[in-house]
């Protein structure tokens, strides 16, 4: 029970943490349902500290708990999103969630409670942080085509209006544009990832060390220099070696035990993404962001109306793509939306004015 009678600005406040803490463990609950082994023991033990947390609110409230509250919008939206997609992008929204707790500013919060959410922020940032590299190769590709394609069409199409010509050559630019800009970036991404590829295969290790180390002399132990140049430490280096050559097989540390020869990020080839599907999802992304502000010239429209209405549908489609990457870097989906509009508006604008220079020149 609490020591004190708690003000109805106190209960209400108390009341509203627990609704949340009941929605946050109910997220972690239904993200664990979706996952198995490690994952999911994670999650399980992330609803259980929440819990924790709901019982410390219980207690200061004592009988004043009264009937459960609706936890906050944020918290209502991921519990949906956990229930029907348990994806990277709920837990991107939960590690920001973690981040802005209110428990390190509030006096009726215990220390241990700030601490835990802290946690549990660097805890969800993990997970995310999986299924990042898992999305980041060929999402890289899809959001960056996307952009490129918004906005270098978009500048085009306000480049062309400007100079006076008339509609029907403005969306053959367009759909030139379209089509130049989609083939371009697919190119530039197929041969930066096939590149990046061979060039991370050609600074593999190779097992010819398995091979050749029966026949090196002994004295004069060229085995080490292997090692030390994939950097090892000396003594590490000298230990591997005296593996490799059978000189023992006994290990008294442990951390410089005969271990496989791989000296790569385990994630790092798979954060890549292959070259055809970045090449795919550039080639697609940039089409469907390009056509966007030659849709109204489609349909038939001409004028200032048809440069409103693309860049309207441009800013809206900008805003959406920062948004997006936002919330998988676990930022402010609406600074991230705006800086990618202000950035697309401007260089739509820069090209417009170009057009009515270059329009007047030749006029």
């Amino acid at each position: 029970m609490p020591e004190r009678i708690p003000t109805p600005a106190e209960i209400k406040r108390w009341r509203q943490y627990l609704a949340d803490e009941r929605a946050e463990a109910s997220v972690y609950r239904d993200l664990a349902k979706r996952r198995d082994g490690e994952e999911h023991d994670i999650l399980m033990a992330l609803a259980t500290a929440e819990g924790r947390h709901e019982q410390h609110w219980l207690d200061l409230l004592g009988d004043h708990a009264g009937p459960p509250m609706r936890p906050s919008s944020r918290n209502r939206l991921l519990g949906l999103l956990a229930r029907r997609f348990g994806s990277v992008f709920v837990l991107a929204l939960a590690q920001r969630s973690e981040s802005r707790s209110p428990y390190a500013t509030d006096a009726d919060a215990t220390d241990a409670m700030a601490a835990d959410e802290s946690i549990h922020e660097e805890v969800v940032r993990g997970l995310s942080a999986r299924g990042r590299n898992r999305l980041s190769g060929s999402f890289r590709a899809a959001v960056f085509g996307a952009n490129d394609g918004l906005v270098s069409n978009l500048s085009l199409v306000m480049g062309m209006a400007a100079t006076g010509v008339g509609s029907q050559v403005v969306l053959f630019s367009g759909i030139a544009g379209l089509l130049a800009g989609a083939l371009s970036m697919a190119a530039g991404e197929f041969v930066s990832v096939r590149s990046q590829r061979e060039l991370l295969d050609a600074s593999q290790p190779t097992r010819i060390t398995l091979s050749a180390a029966p026949s090196l002399d002994l004295e004069n132990n060229e085995l080490v220099l292997v090692y030390l140049a994939r950097g090892m430490s000396r003594e590490a280096a000298e230990h591997r070696a005296a593996e490799r050559l059978g000189q023992f097989t006994c290990d008294c540390d442990p951390s410089l035990s005969l271990q496989a020869e791989n000296f790569e990020s385990p994630n790092e080839l798979e954060t890549l993404g292959t070259a055809w599907g970045a090449a795919s999802s550039s080639f697609c992304f940039f089409a469907s962001g390009a056509i966007i502000p030659i849709l109204p010239f489609l349909f038939g429209m001409t004028g200032i109306g048809a440069l409103v209405l693309a860049c309207t549908l441009v800013g809206l489609a900008l805003l959406g793509t920062g948004a997006v990457v936002g919330l998988l870097s676990g930022a402010s989906p609406l600074w991230r939306g705006l800086r990618q509009l202000a950035i697309g508006m401007g260089a739509a604008a820069a090209t417009y004015l170009l057009g009515l220079a270059f329009g007047g020149l030749v006029g």
